[in-house]
């Protein structure tokens, strides 16, 4: 049986044709010219790749790379997710782990790709679009695919310093997709607005909710999320409904005071996810929009976005500790204690913190040509001896409440052992967050000389974080060397770019 992801493109076209399903402020694409374009893109890499080989394809924010997504998927393949506004050195080792035979780009970045090392052929995407659809040879791809055929690569950092690919199925998609949306309820009258990058896991739901639900995304530009006035009149102007944001792309527009002179009207519900959002900045939003769903979410590139939520039903306080809440359906959660001697696993007793493993269809297929880092957390269930079961080790932490939600304490690689004392450096970068004039922080530890240190930015002075630290927290547990920063290094999805900070500790 082919994928019902085809059947969503194809049902889409059929159903609502005329209907817009991306724009990107200066192109839109209908339902119809989504299958077009990518039946197009079907025949051309059908004529020029066998099934399930991976399709490089680097294109912009903007209408047309996910019509070339589909299009390879179409063709019976899986596409590679490169942005090029990364460093070349980040495309370098992309391509380095995919080893594409084909690589499609868009012509603003057809320079870029022509500078990657590799043995591929280059096509521009807008010339592949060009490409006659040959219908009965899409047919014939189309039914070389199954369920549990791949469907993407999405890349993460890795820990040997070379970016790992996660490669995710068909129906672990679908089944995401199906999970969220029984929660938040789109319908043809609903428009996402686009905030992740396409290469990003999350830009997933901003491209495929629209095939599923009949919903419109709106592609909004790159610079207006430093501008919310720019932001809001955008969000306005195209009655956008909903937001899936990283949890750093929503804190933003709070932090830079964009609801002092607007706010946007049509908004009726905000997914967000990423890292642990600042109740600060969230409490803005809620105050502002009142009546709006927010749904907190949780979960790895490796187990298709997000596996647990938690639906705010209150406006959080300064002491709001937020849940990552329960599992979506297709989602189970373990919480496992490892004993370091033995090296067994048991259930973790509710309340304790415990490892967070996840099982079910929504787990990636592993790693691109590493089945060594695969097979290091994509690991048959330990507490299950009767039959094969693989579950995945998040290599996080937290623990489940009284109120039987789940609760995040970081990762398990960021517990560190200070002066006798175990620290969650995650603890100290949500108490800093606390203090008047710290905009955004993080800690690192520099085991060989045993200093805790605190990066932030922020009008408040590194004395008055010592003093507030001194107050509220043991002596072990205060950071040694507070250092302020214009800014904190980014990564393209948002999040801290931690090992960026690393080297500056040496």
């Amino acid at each position: 049986m082919a994928s019902v992801f085809f059947d969503w493109i194809r049902g889409s076209a059929l159903d609502r044709g005329s209907k817009t399903a991306y724009t990107d402020i200066e192109h839109s694409v209908t339902f119809s010219d989504i299958e077009k374009l990518s039946a197009a893109a079907a025949t051309w890499v059908a004529k020029r790749s066998e099934i399930e080989r991976p399709v490089a394809v680097m294109g912009g924010r903007n209408v047309y790379t996910p019509a070339c997504y589909m299009g390879v998927a179409r063709a019976g393949c899986f596409y590679a997710a490169m942005d090029p506004e990364v460093p070349h050195a980040r495309l370098e080792q992309i391509m380095s782990v995919t080893q594409p035979k084909l690589l499609i780009v868009d012509r603003e970045h057809l320079e870029t790709a022509q500078s990657l090392a590799g043995d591929h052929e280059i096509a521009v995407m807008e010339e592949v679009f060009k490409t006659e659809p040959d219908d009965a040879l899409v047919a014939e791809r189309e039914r070389s695919v199954t369920e549990m055929s791949p469907l993407y690569m999405i890349f993460t950092s890795g820990s040997t310093g070379t970016p790992k690919g996660v490669l995710t199925s068909h129906h672990s998609m679908v089944c995401y997709l199906d999970s969220l949306n029984e929660v938040i309820g789109l319908d043809e009258t609903d428009v996402i607005g686009n905030q992740a990058p396409l290469d990003y896991i999350a830009a997933i739901r901003d491209m495929y909710l629209p095939l599923m639900t009949g919903a419109t995304t709106v592609m909004i530009p790159k610079n207006e999320f430093a501008m919310p006035d720019a932001l809001f009149r955008t969000l306005n102007e195209y009655k956008v409904t909903t937001l899936c944001w990283s949890a750093a792309g929503l804190e933003i527009p709070a932090k830079l005071g964009g609801f002092a002179d607007g706010r946007p009207e049509y908004i009726k519900r905000i997914v967000f996810s990423g890292s642990v959002i600042s109740n600060k900045y969230l409490r803005i939003w809620q105050e502002n929009l009142p009546g709006v769903l927010f749904v907190n979410q949780y979960g790895p590139t490796e187990a298709t976005a997000s596996c647990t939520y938690y639906a705010l039903e209150d406006v959080v306080n300064d002491d709001t500790v937020l849940p990552i809440g329960i599992p979506y359906k297709h989602y189970q959660i373990l919480m496992l204690t490892h004993d370091e001697e033995t090296g067994a696993y048991s259930a973790t007793p509710q309340g304790e913190i415990g490892e967070i493993w996840v099982k079910g269809p929504c787990l990636a297929i592993g790693y691109y040509r590493s089945p060594e880092q695969t097979d290091k957390v994509f690991m048959q269930n330990p507490l299950n001896s009767e039959y094969p079961e693989r579950i995945y080790n998040t290599g996080d932490i937290g623990h489940i409440g009284e109120d039987g939600n789940l609760y995040f304490h970081g990762r398990k690689d960021r517990q560190i052992k200070h002066m006798g004392h175990r620290v969650e450096l995650a603890e100290l970068e949500a108490y800093a967050l606390t203090i008047d004039g710290v905009t955004e922080c993080a800690s690192l530890y520099d085991k060989k000389r045993q200093l805790i240190y605190l990066f932030y930015s922020g009008p408040a002075t590194a004395r008055e974080i010592t003093v507030s630290f001194r107050a509220d927290m043991p002596a072990f547990m205060v950071p040694r060397k507070i250092v302020q920063m214009e800014e904190l290094p980014h990564l393209p999805n948002g999040k801290i770019a931690m090992k960026s900070l690393s080297e500056t500790i040496g």
